[in-house]
């Protein structure tokens, strides 16, 4: 048997790899990188998003891959005001937050936005002590 360490990396299809970008470097200060065959993909921490183009993904891939269809946590050690004020300054509308939830570690302090597809996107502060 084996034990699954971390993830690597996950892909997202999106309906304009370019206004993805451009959303998640604005509005959550990732790196925008390009990769084999004009591939691009978005880094953070050790981490990173591959993006196909809804209609042109890359195989293998998910049985149907489709914009809109993700519902993603991020956590960051900025406190949670902090990012709302950052996402109401960038005119990101806020659905919900901040609110409690429990993480893969523990008690998370949340705020919940849609990226230009309709993904859910979490961005949240771990409440457990380190």
């Amino acid at each position: 048997m084996f034990a699954i360490d971390r993830i690597d990396h996950v892909v997202l299809t999106a309906s304009n790899v370019d206004a993805t970008c451009e959303f998640y470097r604005r509005v959550l200060n990732m790196d925008v990188q390009t990769f084999e065959g004009g591939r691009r993909a978005l880094a953070f921490g050790h981490q990173k998003i591959n993006l196909h183009q809804a209609g042109h993904e890359f195989e293998p891939k998910a049985a149907a891959p489709a914009p809109g269809c993700l519902d993603v946590c991020f956590i960051t050690t900025t406190p949670i005001a902090e990012v709302i004020a950052h996402l109401v300054r960038e005119g990101v509308a806020i659905l919900e937050g901040p609110v409690e939830r429990t993480g893969a570690q523990g008690p998370l302090l949340s705020v919940y936005f849609f990226d230009p597809d309709g993904n859910l996107i979490e961005v949240a502060n771990s409440l457990v002590a380190p």
